[in-house]
C-alpha cells in the first residue's frame, strides 16, 4: 500500500469515528495535538522527533483510543 492510499485509508476510518463528521475529526486533532505538546505521551508507537503530531492523533483516532469527549473536556 502506497503512502497516500494509506493516509487516506487512515482518514477514512478516524472519520467513521466521529460520524462522517470532518468539523469534529479537526476539533479532536487540535485537541489532542494540543495535549501531545503540554507532555501527554501519544498512545500509538511513535518516535516525536519524527512523526507529526496531527498524523500521530489521526492514527490514534483511527485506532479508536481518542474519542470525541476530548474536544468537551480539554478545549
Amino acid at each position: 500500500m502506497d503512502h497516500i492510499s494509506r493516509s487516506e485509508e487512515i482518514t477514512a476510518r478516524a472519520l467513521e469515528q466521529v460520524d462522517n463528521d470532518r468539523y469534529k475529526l479537526a476539533n479532536l486533532i487540535f485537541a489532542r495535538v494540543k495535549e501531545i505538546k503540554k507532555g501527554a505521551l501519544p498512545l500509538i508507537p511513535a518516535d516525536l522527533s519524527i512523526d507529526k503530531l496531527p498524523d500521530i492523533a489521526l492514527q490514534e483516532i483511527a485506532d479508536g483510543l481518542i474519542g470525541i469527549e476530548r474536544i468537551d473536556n480539554n478545549i
